[in-house]
């Protein structure tokens, strides 16, 4: 399942380098881009949240199957497109495809894998979500860059063989639904609702979707500004960069939550969205210097914020609530990140009618900066909340284990 994830996750992203092309072939205009980035991410929200809601009752297999062939048709429609709208059309059947996908992979994933594991796969599904929108512009600028063969094509053949790989991939896995079907079908009509319990909210809201809101915000920033920003800004022709600067980002973020330092979950997701401010503050003066070098640091600097921050706001949404209610606060997780993924979309798109690209995004670091101030204040109270729900749990366990320890005394 892992393995179908990637390949959904890498093409949500493919088409990144690809905009400048567009732009030049079909003569786009900045607020024409903007609404190509921004169709992605309107038509994803709705599906992801109902995906969330109904996808049990609907069958989660059943959604997945058809969420690849969404993106696989919207593949097609990319490769075979003359006309921008077909590009438009292509982009919105992504958005729906990756939001019905991202909406019922997580509860399939966990139907999968055994309880005591659970923890252990909502990590690693996170991981493999940020490698593939790190490798879908890599490749596709790769391609670009040194192919030279139908730069608007010849990528989405590729992909087209990805997809179906994640196709193959899902058929092979167990579909535990079909067997009780009949009865799940009464979930479809429950309604849609983004699914997190009172006792949790404030601690989810601001401790871990509000960071993942920033992270795909500023993230957002890169994958919809970088290939341009690259091109007029660093003046760079050489679209692999951009691509290589994405992977760098989300694929290096990946590999980062590896590393050994600063375990504790509460002081490793403060150091992460620490840095995350700062590597978007190191990209807008690579800008003012026009120094590619300054922005390959800035982005190694995002890379590693935004792996720690990614990997600790995952793993509260999967320890907040219980077992039960886990699936449908992890999709209201992706929910809060992908919302923050319209912001520089339609933040920057308007803010560049009123100064140019390098102010827009001053602008919106500091509205940045200053949510990165509200959540480590935050982090204060909810260090207390966490290390004292820990203590219980940790007391509920030594409780349960000796009682499984007494021995029983039949006589009595």
């Amino acid at each position: 399942m892992l393995w179908v994830i990637l390949m959904m996750s890498t093409g949500t992203s493919f088409t990144s380098p690809l905009f400048p092309l567009y732009q030049e072939q079909y003569r786009l205009s900045s607020l024409q881009i903007t609404i190509l980035f921004a169709v992605y991410a309107v038509f994803l929200l709705p599906s992801l949240l109902i995906g969330g809601s109904r996808g049990g009752g609907w069958g989660l297999k059943r959604v997945l199957r058809i969420s690849i062939l969404l993106s696989i048709l919207a593949t097609i429609l990319f490769m075979a497109s003359q006309q921008a709208w077909l590009i438009y059309g292509a982009r919105m059947l992504e958005g729906i495809a990756y939001g019905s996908f991202t909406g019922s992979a997580v509860a399939f994933l966990l139907k999968q894998t055994p309880k005591e594991k659970a923890g252990k796969a909502i990590l690693l599904s996170g991981m493999a979500v940020s490698v593939g929108f790190g490798l879908g512009p890599a490749l596709a600028g790769l391609i670009i860059e040194y192919l030279h063969l139908m730069p608007l094509r010849a990528p989405f053949w590729l992909l087209t063989v990805l997809l179906l790989s994640a196709w193959v991939g899902l058929e092979t896995l167990q579909d535990e639904d079909f067997q009780f079907w009949k009865e799940r079908r009464r979930e479809a009509s429950g309604s849609i609702s983004l699914g997190v319990s009172s006792d949790i909210k404030p601690h989810f809201w601001s401790f871990s979707a509000l960071p993942i809101f920033t992270l795909f915000t500023l993230n957002g920033t890169v994958l919809s500004l970088i290939p341009s920003f690259v091109k007029n800004v660093i003046q760079t022709s050489n679209l692999a960069v951009s691509g290589l600067l994405i992977l760098l980002l989300m694929g290096g973020g990946t590999m980062m939550q590896m590393l050994p330092w600063f375990k504790q979950p509460v002081l490793r997701l403060r150091i992460g969205i620490a840095l995350l401010a700062c590597g978007a503050w190191l990209i807008v003066l690579s800008g003012t210097s026009e120094s590619i070098s300054l922005m390959w640091i800035g982005v190694l600097v995002q890379a590693l914020g935004s792996g720690w921050t990614f990997q600790i706001s995952l793993r509260l949404a999967g320890e907040l609530p219980n077992s039960s209610e886990r699936p449908k606060v992890i999709t209201t997780f992706y929910f809060a990140g992908y919302i923050g993924f319209i912001v520089p979309i339609v933040g920057v798109g308007l803010l560049s009618y009123l100064f140019d690209l390098y102010v827009s995004l001053i602008v919106l670091n500091v509205l940045a900066s200053l949510v990165v101030l509200y959540m480590l204040g935050y982090s204060v109270r909810f260090a207390r909340y966490y290390a004292v729900r820990n203590g219980t749990q940790a007391r509920r366990k030594v409780f349960h284990s000796r009682r499984a320890r007494r021995p029983c005394n039949p006589d009595r």
